[in-house]
């Protein structure tokens, strides 16, 4: 789990931390070592411009243009001595993916001297094709002019490719030739903006905005994901195009015995994870956990938490590193939410809090929470924001990929619900019910034996079939799918809060004016979390996600339950949810549409692509290997039959492998006729390919492995899961 503490403390605390047989030096001589930041800055720049840029990363002020030179200068001296020879600037496109096109930091004068040039206006501005991006209508082909904008709050880094081109990477934004975003990094940095002028808005109400200037969103982002054989992986032409296995039996093991969850660490695997962890610390990744998850071939890499910008940037370099070091130790690192049916998928679990720039986290309870009414502030306006923009929550984290995972036994249900435990659901029954007058405390366990210690008991257990948790001083989003771009599903959460906090500011300032005094606000703070915990709190449940008996209750509820992404996708673009992103800044009702449009479109796509790919499987693969297996068979039968013996059974296994390859054929002839009767209007086609692809791809996945489980091992034409998932590693 990610650990909610600053990174300094990090650095300090975990800076000797050596890998197991490692020969290196600790991690504090190497941490961020390829980020543009701290005491390269110090050592590279003068101090007043050291100091603008380091106000512009900490405390989110504005860069003073005329020193951009001045950076860029420094900027350039440092990659080249580390032996890049190009720099880029890194956006983050609509394509759930990042983008960088490379210039060479050589240029040729006007008398045709070669020279080393990085100016400050090419930091801070780029100029790439934004035609042959995902728009959403916003640009079309032959409207090609797009801008890259420097962000500044997140630190430049040397990424080095594994035959050692390193490049300089400049984080920016990616906005179209109208200014409006093509990207997911200028709306996060909006909705950062949006809810932390909200918060700031609460702290002065409750007048504890002494000495803070600013309010930062916080995140640590959890990454679920499987390793297999490369060499294996590239047998399968699903595993290499659609990132998941579109057929294959079950193994004879899968995780039922739960002996691969918090495992000793394979040696292969921890050399890989190992130099994974070099790679990120060098990078200035604060990773901090890695484990065994649940599935054979699932493991886990955790951050600390940073600032939500830069956690999601480091997010994303996290993914690229995770599956570049794969191939140099022999794996391919998988992280689609489902690569193997039957088998836990892979999510990223979102932390999220809010801090301020003094350290303060405006979401931990503290020891007396009962009294704490700032703190319930935040937490009830949480509530509020979950319960009425439940659609759209559940729509953020939509996905071909999610819906395979979403209500499996390792996901929470697609139905949003927050859990808050014992101590905090008493709390608000309390708040409910009148005056607040108690905390509920944990008090400590005696394990019974004079070696172990007393261990601390918290006050509430955990909920792993939540949706969205409440875990100790933060919020838990984990139905977010383990390919997801974070940028997403948190600007949709910091921007719902921060309507949330709007409302009941406005609500609260109303009843006790501009300066009321203590114990009028607490009175009027009481009386609000009141209305609002009894309109809201129906989103609270700290049952089991999983049962049937809690489908029948949130109905019940009147919770809404979006089974698939074809059910939600399309409510992104709903007039409230568009005004309600204008109202905060955060996107225009164009830059709303474009992304319900985009997401339905990819979500078309990778059907589409995942479609196409089975069949080939089955028709190029699959069916001439069970018309092999078929024929042996025959063969077989005929021969036992010609010596004069009876053998029923041979004949009904025949019969049997005859009518499964028959079903086969029509299963996948399904699939084909599904991709061709395809509507063009992409809600049509969203709703057409969930309805009528989906399922003609699960017949055939049902056919597919009926075959391979009676066929000769020799005969089937891929890797199994067996091989896969339980070789030794």
């Amino acid at each position: 789990m990610s650990s909610q503490q600053p990174i300094e403390s990090f650095i300090i605390e975990e800076g000797s931390v050596m890998d197991p047989g490692a020969d290196r030096p600790p991690a504090s001589e190497y941490f961020g070592h390829l980020t543009f930041t701290g005491d390269v800055m110090m050592r590279r720049l003068p101090p007043d411009v050291a100091m603008s840029l380091e106000a512009t990363i900490r405390k989110g002020a504005t860069l003073d243009p005329a020193m951009a030179n001045t950076v860029a200068a420094a900027m350039k001296d440092w990659a080249i001595e580390h032996g890049a020879t190009h720099f880029c600037h890194w956006f983050h496109p609509l394509t759930g993916a990042t983008a960088e096109k490379h210039d060479a930091f050589l240029s040729v004068n006007g008398d045709g001297v070669a020279i080393e040039k990085f100016s400050g206006n090419a930091l801070i501005v780029g100029e790439p094709d934004a035609s042959s991006f995902p728009s959403g209508g916003i640009r079309d082909t032959y409207e090609a002019r797009g801008y890259t904008a420097w962000d500044a709050n997140s630190p430049a880094f040397l990424l080095t490719s594994p035959d050692g081109v390193t490049t300089l990477c400049i984080p920016t934004a990616f906005v179209s030739y109208t200014g409006e975003a093509l990207d997911t990094k200028t709306p996060l940095l909006r909705s950062i903006e949006a809810v932390a002028k909200q918060a700031m808005r609460v702290l002065r109400i409750f007048g504890t905005d002494d000495g803070v200037s600013r309010v930062v969103g916080t995140l640590g982002c959890e990454q679920e994901y499987f390793l297999v054989d490369r060499e294996l992986a590239s047998e399968r032409l699903d595993l290499s195009i659609c990132g998941r296995t579109l057929v294959g039996a079950m193994p004879p093991k899968g995780h039922q015995l739960d002996d691969h969850y918090f495992g000793a660490i394979p040696a292969r695997v921890l050399s890989y994870m190992t130099e994974v962890e070099t790679r990120l610390f060098e990078l200035g990744v604060p990773v901090k956990t890695r484990h065994n998850e649940v599935a054979p071939g699932q493991y886990e890499i955790a951050p600390t938490f940073e600032s939500a910008n830069v956690a999601v940037d480091h997010q994303m370099v996290a993914m690229h590193i995770l599956r570049q070091v794969a191939s140099s130790h022999g794996f391919k690192c998988l992280l689609h939410e489902k690569p193997f049916a039957g088998i836990n998928g892979s999510g990223k679990h979102v932390n999220w809090s809010l801090s301020t720039d003094t350290g303060a986290n405006l979401l931990d309870p503290q020891d007396e929470t009962h009294t704490n009414m700032q703190f319930l502030f935040f937490l009830c306006a949480v509530v509020r924001a979950v319960d009425l923009h439940a659609e759209l929550l559940r729509s953020s984290i939509a996905s071909a990929g999610n819906d395979h995972r979403l209500g499996a036994n390792e996901a929470p249900p697609a139905i949003m619900s927050i859990f808050l435990g014992e101590m905090l659901t008493d709390i608000l029954d309390q708040v409910e019910s009148g005056k607040p007058r108690s905390t509920v405390k944990g008090g400590t366990l005696d394990l019974g034996a004079n070696t172990l210690p007393l261990v601390p008991r918290h006050a509430g257990d955990r909920n792993r079939t939540s949706p969205f948790a409440f875990t100790g001083n933060k919020f838990e989003f984990r139905a977010v799918g383990s390919t997801a771009h974070v940028a997403w599903p948190t600007t949709v959460l910091n921007t719902i809060v921060a309507e949330s906090l709007d409302a009941m500011s406005t609500e609260l300032e109303k009843k006790v004016g501009k300066k009321p005094t203590p114990a009028k606000l607490e009175s009027a703070v009481r009386t609000l979390l009141k209305s609002v915990v009894k309109k809201h709190r129906r989103v609270c449940f700290d049952g089991d996600g999983y049962s049937q008996n809690w489908h029948e209750e949130a109905a019940g509820r009147g919770l809404p339950n979006l089974a698939s992404a074809a059910d939600c996708l399309s409510l992104i673009g709903a007039r409230d949810t568009a005004r309600m992103f204008s109202k905060y800044g955060v996107m225009s009702s164009r830059e709303v549409k474009a992304r319900a449009e985009v997401l339905q479109e990819q979500y078309c796509t990778h059907l589409e692509i995942e479609g196409r790919t089975l069949s080939t499987m089955v028709r190029t693969e699959i069916l001439p290997a069970a018309m092999r297996a078929q024929a042996e068979l025959a063969d077989a039968v005929g021969a036992t039959q010609v010596a004069g013996v009876e053998c029923p059974e041979s004949e009904e296994a025949l019969r049997l492998h005859v009518a499964g390859v028959a079903a086969l054929r029509q299963a996948i002839a399904a699939v084909d006729q599904a991709l061709q009767d395809a509507p063009e209007a992409v809600e049509k086609r969203v709703k057409h390919l969930q309805s009528r692809l989906v399922p003609a791809m699960e017949a055939v996945r049902a056919a597919s492995d009926g075959l391979e489980a009676d066929m000769a091992a020799d005969c089937w034409p891929m890797p199994t899961y067996a091989e896969m998932l339980l070789i030794d590693r």
